[in-house]
């Protein structure tokens, strides 16, 4: 359920809560936090009953945060007349700004997702609920349907992947953090990178139209 369909089905007086929740959730993490439900009930003003109420565990507090911040670019729709090419271009230029806004989320995210993994491999009885990072597939399906048509399945699922790749919060990692890029030079970057994971792929798979 994304944060809009969350929100749609509540109460007044829930949803100003759940809101209150969630801002403050976003603005312990843009401060560079990681907080629990415990916590962020603290800074929020709210009990610890309330905030366990919205939130039953970290994983649930993150997926709603992640939500929150990308709902833009959940909600987003290609243009039904656009080739893939023009898709994913659009979609990065939506998607990147949107994504440094609230980096400090998608961070905490990525920190707790790691966590959770570690402590997994370190026993087998850990059982707190997993932070399941989504939307990516369903998103960049958006983005390859034109090539369904044209292509056969071996091609459009290796171009897929190889956008995953470069839509996501991991690019942070690697390009702001290993090669120092800004924020422009990143979504440059990442354009490049379509561009090229296309080129390749027709390339492999030509067609009588290519």
């Amino acid at each position: 359920m994304s944060y809009s369909d969350e929100t749609d089905a509540m109460s007044g007086t829930r949803k100003r809560t759940y809101h209150l929740l969630v801002t403050t959730a976003l603005g312990l993490f843009e401060q560079g936090m990681l907080p629990t439900v415990s916590e962020l009930a603290a800074h929020a003003g709210v009990s610890r009953a309330t905030a366990y109420r919205y939130f039953p565990t970290q994983s649930d507090l993150i997926s709603a945060t992640v939500d929150a911040s990308l709902a833009p670019i959940i909600a987003w729709k290609p243009v039904a007349e656009d080739n893939t090419q023009q898709r994913i271009q659009k979609l990065l230029n939506l998607a990147y700004p949107q994504m440094f806004k609230h980096e400090g989320a998608l961070r905490g995210a990525l920190q707790v997702s790691l966590q959770q993994w570690a402590k997994e491999r370190q026993s087998s009885e850990y059982t707190e609920k997993r932070f399941i990072r989504g939307h990516r597939k369903e998103i960049l399906l958006k983005v390859i349907e034109p090539l369904k048509a044209q292509y056969p399945e071996e091609m459009w699922d290796k171009v897929i992947k190889a956008f995953s790749l470069i839509y996501g919060s991991e690019v942070f990692l690697v390009m702001k953090d290993i090669w120092k890029m800004d924020d422009q030079q990143v979504i440059d970057m990442t354009q490049w990178m379509a561009k090229a994971i296309l080129n390749q792929a027709k390339s492999d798979f030509p067609t009588d139209n290519d």
